[in-house]
């Protein structure tokens, strides 16, 4: 009997390790006005998209990072837009930085989502279990 339990137990033990590789979430951190910081993000979010179908990305613009996402100030806005298509890609921008900027919702581009704090958006997905990167080059 005590081996059954034991059996079952390594047996639950093997299958939540081989569902946790497969939980691939990850937050990316972006402040930067720097184009080459906004191509170097997009750059790792199509790569790991394309090695991990089910992975799931969001990408937090606040401070200048929100001009990765207003149109007429972005270099990068092809990519975006295909981004955006994939439904386990998000892309959010703070609505402070927003306000303080002088940037209304309606100048970003189609698909990008807004939350009332990018700083607690990125520590409310740390709390839920997600790695976190700082979008730099």
């Amino acid at each position: 009997m005590k081996k059954k339990y034991l059996l079952l137990a390594i047996l639950v033990s093997c299958m939540h390790i081989v569902f946790a590789q497969s939980d691939y979430r990850v937050v990316f951190d972006l402040t930067s006005k720097d184009s080459l910081d906004h191509k170097a993000v997009l750059r790792w979010v199509t790569e790991v998209a394309k090695a991990s179908a089910d992975a799931r990305m969001e990408v937090v613009m606040y401070g200048q990072g929100v001009n990765m996402v207003t149109k007429n100030r972005t270099a990068v806005e092809e990519t975006i837009t295909k981004l955006v298509g994939n439904k386990n890609i998000s892309f959010k921008v703070c609505e402070v930085a927003l306000k303080n900027q002088g940037i209304s919702k309606d100048q970003l581009l189609p698909g990008i989502e807004t939350v009332p704090d990018g700083i607690y958006e990125i520590i409310k997905k740390q709390r839920e279990g997600w790695g976190y990167i700082k979008a730099v080059h």
